[in-house]
């Protein structure tokens, strides 16, 4: 998208600092940075950010999270910035229109994609699991690794491993033995739209309202069993953490 182009992250993390110093309210500096940002992707100690999933999926969260790590902590209050990393959760409630708005309009679609086609899918995904496994009996407490995949295998036709090493044929990218995160949610996304193209329309419309009923039920839960910011206590935010390939 035109919107999000090769540049320096730098003035971007300056401008946001300067904002917050001012007194601006963080959420709606917040807000202002990552409707200006024009980077795709970046390496920052040691670690990958890649915004633009597939090159039109945007992972904001992930931009928030970056901006709101380079800032000093004194400029940001602790409990409201971990409620909206861990729960995306405003200091005040904001609806979709002011979010859309905020964003900009191609922001927004790449954020719709970016949800449809990494977090429903991945919601999708562990849904099918489930089902395979209560098909099996309760394989909550033994592992047969035979059965590894299985839900791929009935979502997408192939098994993961399969899947993994058509994706990164595709993508000319090693094959190796592990995924890092950010790659996995290229590999998902990739998934999405190989599910689109292959499958009917019902199945597909089928299928997404499957995934977006349980991805709602896993944000109530989640939602439900956190505390308020008023009395929650700073947690780390763990990524990048590469997980087999199997």
């Amino acid at each position: 998208m035109s919107e999000l182009l090769h540049r320096d992250p730098g003035s971007h993390i300056a401008a946001f600092r300067a904002d917050l110093q001012t007194g601006r309210p963080w959420a709606e500096a917040l807000l202002a940075a990552i409707a200006a940002w024009d980077v795709t992707e970046e390496t920052a100690e040691g670690r990958e950010y890649r915004y633009l999933v597939g090159g039109e999926a945007f992972d904001w969260l992930l931009l928030a999270e970056r901006l709101l790590d380079a800032v000093e902590p004194s400029l940001l209050p602790e409990a409201e910035v971990e409620a909206l990393l861990l729960d995306e959760r405003w200091p005040a409630p904001m609806s979709e229109e002011a979010f859309q708005s905020a964003l900009g309009a191609g922001k927004y679609r790449a954020h719709l994609n970016f949800t449809y086609g990494v977090r429903v899918e991945e919601a999708l995904q562990l849904t099918v699991e489930e089902e395979v496994r209560k098909e099996r009996g309760n394989a909550a407490f033994r592992h047969d690794a035979s059965h590894d995949g299985d839900h791929f295998q009935r979502i997408y036709g192939e098994t993961r491993s399969r899947l993994i090493r058509e994706f990164r044929s595709a993508h000319d990218r090693e094959m190796v033995d592990r995924i890092s995160l950010s790659e996995l949610k290229e590999f998902t996304y990739w998934l999405f739209k190989r599910r689109l193209a292959a499958q009917d329309p019902a199945r597909v419309a089928s299928d997404t309202r499957r995934g977006l009923l349980r991805l709602q039920a896993m944000e109530d839960l989640k939602r439900r069993r956190r505390p308020t910011p008023a009395t929650s206590s700073a947690a780390p935010v763990i990524d990048g953490v590469a997980v087999p390939v199997g």
